[in-house]
């Protein structure tokens, strides 16, 4: 786990807002806590992810690799992941952002599964952001 003092330099660049967007999107997708932490330990790519071993324990369900992907590319957006670099530029890997570290500090165990209201509203939030 990092240092929570190492994430106070993201807090102060985060706007409120951000934050809870980002923290709402995490309680609404299937991803489980245990996938955050497996991507601030290192970069794992959909492909991948959908035949881990372990992928009952980081999702809530079964996604193919598609899926996988969108939810990756929601993340993104949202400043929770970000791509892999390596000598030849980005990746289909992702990693934790200092942003998605301070997330999930407010999370020890699981991350809480958001209710129907908060399902609705970040539906409406991906799906149609321009509302």
């Amino acid at each position: 786990m990092p240092d929570p003092s190492s994430t106070t330099g993201a807090s102060s660049l985060c706007d409120p807002r951000s934050l809870q967007r980002a923290a709402q999107a995490m309680r609404c997708l299937p991803l489980q806590r245990a996938f955050y932490a497996l991507v601030d330990q290192q970069a794992i790519g959909s492909q991948e992810l959908s035949q881990h071993p372990q992928a009952g324990q980081l999702c809530r369900q079964r996604l193919g690799w598609e899926q996988l992907e969108d939810q990756f590319i929601w993340l993104i957006q949202l400043g929770v992941l970000r791509r892999e670099v390596d000598g030849q530029g980005l990746t289909h890997r992702v990693r934790l952002t200092p942003m998605g570290r301070q997330l999930l500090l407010q999370w020890p165990d699981a991350i809480p599964p958001a209710g129907p209201l908060s399902q609705l509203l970040h539906g409406l939030r991906r799906h149609r952001p321009r509302l």
